[in-house]
């Protein structure tokens, strides 16, 4: 495995491998669900400068193959997210950049339920705490 070393703020990590659907790898384009969601991604951020604090960087397999299509969020200092189940879409994308502002402006990474995006609802897998911490 080789790391690749990326800007270490606020960003949406997404898997380009992930599935497309239960059923098929890739949609009828020959294209994967991840690769899809990635590309919905960067569209929506490059749409809308409130999104200009939050990078978006992608991987190979986040290893929640079962919740595809899969994103972590993540900070420095705060703790992460992995969600999914997403369908790989600018709808998805907006929700989860919409999530990713609110979630780069807190303390702790935690956003007030209140704040949250329908569209992020549901979706979520895990918390990861920061390295040298756990949450309480």
């Amino acid at each position: 495995m080789m790391l690749t070393q990326v800007d270490d703020g606020p960003a949406v990590v997404a898997c380009n491998t992930c599935r497309h659907s239960d059923e098929s790898r890739q949609d009828a384009e020959g294209i994967r669900g991840g690769a899809r969601l990635v590309a919905a991604l960067e569209t929506v951020k490059a749409s809308d400068d409130r999104y200009a604090g939050i990078a978006v960087q992608q991987m190979p397999c986040l290893f929640a193959c079962t919740d595809f299509c899969t994103i972590h969020l993540r900070a420095p200092g705060k703790v992460g997210y992995v969600l999914g189940r997403f369908t790989p879409d600018e709808e998805a994308a907006r929700a989860i950049l919409d999530y990713a502002v609110h979630y780069a402006a807190s303390d702790h990474g935690r956003v007030p339920f209140s704040q949250w995006p329908q569209g992020v609802k549901g979706h979520f897998i895990t918390r990861t705490p920061p390295a040298g911490f756990v949450a309480e």
